[in-house]
């Protein structure tokens, strides 16, 4: 398993979000772009638990294709992609990110 999972349900439909493309990206401190590091998938579960390594402490980002998955239900929505930043102080832990979606809202919050 990745130091950095994700979970991914959608709140509108109550049930898991399946074949979200996600993207885990590392930012900079010098504020240049950010660096794809991994990525994937959401499964049946909604859940992608293997992203890519984080080596070092500092910023990260997951990217999450929003629009796509809403579109490929046939469904409206009012955010194409949803992006969640994050600081990541002791790389060896455990970074479950969540994303409680909708099509026109989200949320999310550091899980366990």
């Amino acid at each position: 398993m990745s130091p950095i999972t994700t979970h991914v349900l959608d709140t509108a439909q109550g049930r898991p979000a399946a074949d979200v493309e996600v993207t885990l990206e590392q930012g900079s401190a010098t504020g240049e772009p950010w660096t794809r590091i991994g990525g994937g998938r959401t499964g049946a579960d909604g859940r992608l638990a293997d992203l890519g390594s984080v080596a070092t402490p500092g910023r990260y980002r997951l990217r999450f294709d929003s629009g796509a998955y809403f579109a490929a239900a046939g469904t409206p929505g009012f955010f194409p992609e949803v992006t969640i930043q994050f600081t990541v102080e002791r790389p060896d832990d455990h970074h479950h990110v969540p994303l409680l979606l909708s099509p026109f809202g989200y949320s999310t919050y550091r899980g366990s």
